[in-house]
């Protein structure tokens, strides 16, 4: 990575803020990087300056198409960095997401920062965030992702692009003898990692300390966060992860079983993509347009939150690692919301009966059945719609964080935080959350809800009657957050405390909802029962 990314100093002094002698712009609006000046811009409301479309990489583009992300070409006079760069190439996919940058494009290695420090000198903490979407959409345009609220607390924010789909995640033969490293796929997380490489050598121009780096992202950039932690190529990069609903650890039979690949099978994979392409060389697949590349990948719904183990980015024992502590060894905040698919369980005119449920259980899981009807009983049709809603929750996200959780406190050697999401967004029925129509009572704390709130941007999520009490959460939560991100733990500043989770005699969990509470883990039966049978493919 070092080599192919250009580490160079170019005899760089880190001096930030610097003043050109134009004089077109305020002095604190430009600041020099390895690769020249850049030109940012001052919030609306003063005391944050923001940099966004800055370039960490060459544009991934013609013969660049799946390869790691190379240098940047230095430029000459000053950059302006006053508008979001492209995101990655995507499709129409989740309805509650809206952007704020020119569309999706190859051309989009581009991140952002946001900072409160008045000089290089201030070596504030950094806060890294890594956007969700299923590997197959997002950008760090959203609004309800804006990194200026959390500067406002005292810290530097960047939030960064990355490929996705076919264009982040395609291993075949012939990249994999091409690369040098006899792997290939994972580009996505190589272009997380050449990023997390930017911050070290250019955020303290912004008056970040490349020291205290902590990586957050939610969904497949919590997903994201869980592989940055046990990836070779990532170490030293970052001091703390927070992990918000998601890692590579999985439960047994679930949709996404397939998506633990070895590296021949994420191979075979590229190599019927590249037959249904019609492209019979990698240099045939490379001269496709990206949208009729993109075109494919819609159509065999493919790439969603792989897990590739190269032996490179993702070592082929990555179960391992984490087992005997080869992991990053940095103190971990990690959590997931309430409900995470109850939306998916209960919406429109399909209502979940027990007969139903019942029937689905026993032929899913056959002579398992009994064991987990009573982890997920189904009496009632109303318990019956909690328990699918619990199940879906469960083997999506709830037990692959508590996995990543419960790891990390075995055998990191690090303090270790653990949340439960609870608030209930009040979101209007009829309206469309996630790709599914919301019912009201019947959401509750759902999938990707918490974003809005722990980045302190419920105002820019326009059409939802916002309470008090979400307002006061959301401050809390940012608090927390930053807290984390400056020391190691979430406590201070008159917030409720917040114990660390210890050990099977001492589990508590902070309960994020309207009033913050502790109370010790629950519902511990049903993750100890997807971890007992996950042990069969060897987390």
């Amino acid at each position: 990575m070092d080599a192919t990314l250009g580490i160079r100093t170019i005899g760089l002094t880190m001096l930030s803020m610097v003043s050109l002698a134009s004089g077109a712009a305020s002095p604190q609006l430009r600041v020099r990087i390895d690769s020249g000046t850049v030109e940012g811009s001052e919030s609306a409301r003063p005391g944050i300056r923001v940099f966004k479309g800055i370039p960490y990489a060459a544009a991934p583009v013609g013969n660049l198409r799946w390869k790691e992300p190379q240098a940047v070409e230095a430029w000459q006079g000053v950059r302006r960095a006053t508008e979001f760069g492209s995101r990655a190439m995507q499709g129409f996919i989740y309805s509650d997401m809206v952007f704020r940058d020119p569309g999706p494009a190859e051309d989009c290695l581009f991140l952002n920062v946001w900072t409160p420090a008045d000089s290089a000198g201030d070596n504030l903490p950094v806060l890294f965030w890594i956007h969700g979407g299923g590997f197959q959409a997002g950008s760090s345009s959203e609004p309800r992702q804006d990194g200026e609220n959390l500067a406002r607390k005292g810290v530097v924010v960047v939030s960064v692009n990355y490929r996705m789909g076919a264009f982040g995640f395609l291993a075949h033969p012939e990249l994999s003898r091409e690369s040098g490293h006899g792997a290939s796929g994972n580009y996505g997380i190589l272009d997380q990692i050449a990023a997390l490489r930017w911050v070290q050598r250019n955020i303290a121009a912004f008056g970040g300390n490349p020291g205290n780096v902590t990586i957050f992202g939610e969904s497949a950039g919590s997903f994201s966060v869980s592989i940055l932690m046990t990836s070779p190529l990532a170490r030293g990069l970052f001091a703390k992860a927070i992990a918000q609903s998601g890692s590579f650890f999985r439960a047994r039979d679930t949709e996404d079983d397939k998506l633990d690949l070895s590296l021949a099978d994420a191979e075979k994979l590229g190599s019927d993509f590249a037959a249904a392409a019609g492209a019979g060389t990698l240099a045939g697949l490379r001269a496709l347009p990206a949208g009729e590349i993109l075109k494919i990948q819609l159509s065999r719904n493919e790439f969603a939150m792989e897990s590739i183990f190269d032996g490179y980015v993702m070592p082929r024992d990555s179960y391992a690692a984490w087992r005997e502590g080869r992991q990053a060894h940095v103190p971990l905040l990690a959590g997931w919301t309430a409900d995470e698919k109850r939306v998916y369980a209960v919406f429109g005119n399909k209502h979940v009966t027990a007969e139903a449920f019942i029937a689905s259980i026993r032929a899913k899981f056959g002579e398992r059945s009994d064991a987990v009807l009573r982890l997920y009983p189904a009496g009632t049709d109303e318990e019956a719609i909690r328990s699918a809603g619990d199940l879906a929750g469960d083997q999506f996200i709830a037990y692959t964080t508590w996995k990543l959780a419960n790891r990390q406190l075995e055998t990191g050697a690090s303090p270790v935080y653990r949340y439960s999401f609870d608030r209930k967004c009040p979101i209007e029925p009829g309206r469309i959350v996630n790709g599914a129509i919301a019912t009201g009572a019947d959401t509750g704390a759902i999938h990707a809800s918490d974003i809005p709130y722990a980045l302190g941007n419920l105002a820019n999520v326009p059409g939802v009657p916002w309470e008090p009490g979400d307002r006061r959460l959301s401050d809390a939560m940012a608090t927390y957050w930053t807290n984390f991100a400056k020391t190691g733990n979430p406590n201070g500043g008159g917030l409720p405390e917040w114990p660390r989770y210890r050990g099977a005699a001492d589990l508590p969990v902070q309960h994020l909802d309207a009033t913050i509470t502790t109370a010790p883990e629950v519902h511990r039966d049903r993750y100890e029962y997807w971890s007992a049978d996950a042990a069969a493919i060897g987390q």
